[in-house]
Order: structure tokens, then sequence, then C-alpha cells
């Protein structure tokens, strides 16, 4: 982990320098209850005391910490000056940045990227209050777009870890596939793919309880639920979504397979159909995708996709971002809709991470959505997962 550290440090000082920004300051405390969540990137443990990693374009590093916490921040190699406290933090910090004096100060706040807001509205007013009656009161900017490359621009050692997630669901999606049989109820397959994440000594991308998510049939709600008592039956879509996280990135994968009926040697025209459309729409959109795009503009191009198959609109994004969480903020592949802000406007970077996953209903079998992930380079989008392109049959 220190490693990665070190080297997002030193991306977002290369960022520092590309948005010319001074001097980014992450300031927070008791991170155990409320943590900031850049601090997976630039420090990778809890901090406990008020605490402030600095990091200017100078290429200069600095973490003020309590005095208990001096030699772990010291172990870890990103910082080049650590200063430890024991009453206040006030005056040291307030010394580090004279030190550096920086005509502006990046904080992490965001109306708009939960994970570029993770100073608390208390830490906000402290700062405040230390920084009154000093120039520093007038020279606060938000953090967000440092925040926002650091965390989407991801490292080859980044990507690296998120190809092994990948690996490791796909293969535990082809035991499950091998397994599935009717009258299996949605909470036995889900027990079934948790164990099998045991086995390999890793932890689910979300709450475990809602991942995977098993929907047997039309009767099974939609959505970030848990699975339930249904069984699956022949004549049926069973929709699937579900990620691992390893060595503290995720992946996020969606896949259906279809129960067949006795007799039956295809699945029914209104299953292939659907199936059709949705993977139509994942290969469109990724071969639309270029660096510089913006993510409403990537999203129309799948949400016009499905509208023209004959299906109605999905009413959420085309794609997220996908990181050290699952929902890794930042830009996404969505709509111009109150609800995701600003977000849709970010532009898309390369060395992102995103999925596609259009979905749509089949009424009396069940819903079918395919959900890819993709890392985006010089040249566009390039597959991060095996694309599933024909409809998994069950007999």
């Amino acid at each position: 982990m220190a490693a990665l550290v070190k080297s997002k440090v030193n991306q977002a000082i290369e960022i520092l320098n590309e948005y010319n920004i001074d001097l980014w300051l992450t300031f927070v405390r008791e991170t155990a209850a409320n943590r900031d969540p850049v601090l997976d990137l630039i420090y990778g443990h809890n901090l406990t005391w008020q605490s402030a990693l600095i990091i200017s374009k100078a290429g200069d590093t600095c973490a003020v910490v309590g005095h208990y916490e001096a030699e772990t921040a010291r172990q870890l190699g990103a910082y080049n000056r650590v200063v430890p406290y024991h009453e206040g933090i006030t005056r040291h910090l307030l010394r580090e940045i004279k030190r550096l004096g920086p005509e502006s100060i990046a904080i992490n706040y965001s109306p708009d990227d939960v994970l570029s807001d993770g100073l608390s509205h208390g830490m906000y007013l402290l700062l405040c209050s230390y920084f009154s009656d000093t120039p520093w009161q007038y020279r606060v900017v938000s953090a967000e777009v440092l925040i926002r490359a650091l965390r989407g621009r991801k490292t080859i050692e980044e990507q690296a870890r998120i190809r092994n997630a990948i690996s490791i669901t796909e293969e535990i999606y082809d035991q499950i596939f091998d397994k599935l049989e009717p009258g299996l109820t949605e909470i036995e397959i889900a027990s079934y793919m948790n164990d099998r994440v045991k086995d390999h000594g890793i932890d689910t991308a979300w709450d475990t309880d809602h991942c995977p998510t098993v929907n047997a049939g039309p009767d099974s709600p939609v959505g970030h639920v848990r699975p339930t008592e249904l069984n699956t039956r022949p004549g049926q879509i069973v929709h699937f979504d579900f990620g691992v996280k390893v060595e503290g990135y995720c992946s996020d994968i969606q896949r259906v397979v279809y129960i067949m009926r006795p007799g039956e040697s295809a699945p029914p025209a209104e299953v292939a159909d659907g199936f059709d459309a949705v993977v139509g729409a994942i290969r469109k959109t990724a071969a639309a995708i270029k660096p510089g795009m913006k993510g409403y503009q990537v999203d129309r191009v799948c949400r016009d996709a499905v509208i023209q198959a004959g299906y109605p609109e999905f009413m959420y994004a085309t794609g997220h971002q996908v990181g050290t969480l699952a929902h890794d903020g930042a830009g996404i592949l969505g709509p111009r809709w109150e609800r995701y802000g600003k977000t849709p406007e970010y532009p898309i970077e390369v060395g992102n991470v995103f999925t596609i996953e259009p979905g749509l209903s089949v009424p009396g079998y069940g819903y079918i959505g395919l959900e890819e992930m993709v890392l985006i380079t010089e040249e566009g989008a390039e597959f991060l997962t095996v694309p599933q392109t024909e409809l998994i049959l069950i007999k």
C-alpha cells in the first residue's frame, strides 16, 4: 500500500501543476468515524487527532499529525516532512502554510462529487477559525478538480488491481453458472457466490448482504436489494450484479442467464431480442467513447440505442467509475438530471475505468441488465471484462 500511496501523492503534485493550484490541504480527525474518502489514496491509514496532509505543486509534502501517529506517517514514506504535535495543531499548521506561501489552497469540498466532499462542515468551520486574520482565509478553493483527476486517472498499478478483481469475479460467475439449476433460491445462489469470495480471502465490492444481487424472474425487485427466497424456475431470466474487492480495488459486473423450459431449444424471441438490444447498446457505447467527451454525450449514445430498439428509457446513468469503491465518484456516463449535478459534464480522461450498464425488463420473464467495465485509452474504450455477448442457457 505504501508504494501505491507514494505514487498517488506524486501524481497529485503533477495535477496541482496542471491546474496551477499552489497547495492541497486535506484536514481530518477521527477518520475511523468520519473518513475522508481521499485518505485511501494519499495516506492509507486512519488518523485520530486533527491532522493535515499538505501537498504543494512545488513537490513539498508535509503531514502535521498527533505525536502518536508521527511514526506511521514517517514509515509511509510519502511525506518528506512529518510534524508531530501535542497540545494543538494550529500553530504548526499555520507555520507550515506560511513556509510554503501559497496563493491558492485547495480543500476537500464539492456540491456535486461525493468523493471530493470529504471535509466535514465542522472541520471546515474549525479551519476557517484557524485562518481568520491571516491571508489564507481569502485563498481557499475547492479541491474537486484535483481529487476528480487523482481518483479517475488510474495508474498502471491501480489498473492491475482492478484487472485482478475482474478476473476473480469472472471466475466466480463461471462457477455459479456451472452450478445453477431450477429450484435454487436467490439466497442459496448468493450464499454460494459469497463462499467463493471467502475462499479467495477477499471482500465483496459492496455490502455482502446485497452483493451479489440476484433477480430470479419477473417478481424479483431490481436494484440495490438483497436476495430473497424466490426460486429460480424454467422460463425465467436470472440477473446478477456482483463484484469483489482485491487489494483495495473493486470490480462491478452484471450478467444474465435464461433457464430453459422443457422442450425449448432456444430462448423465447422476446428474451433473445431484449438481450441483443442490451448487447448492441453496450457495443455502440464502447465504440463511441473518446477522451475529452462529456459523460452525458456518451450516455446519450447508450440511451438512444435502447430506445431505438423499442424499449423504454432506463432511469439511471449508463455508467460510473470504478476504483477503490464500486462507485468511485467523479464523472459519470449519465444524463443531465438534477440528481447527478455537474458530474455528467466532467470530461472523460485517459486512465478512467467506467462501467457500461444498460438494462431493460422483459414482461413475464425478468430483467436483462449487463454491466461491462472499460478502461479509457488514447484510442478510446478497452474492455477489461470479457463481454457477455451470448445469452447463457441453463437446461
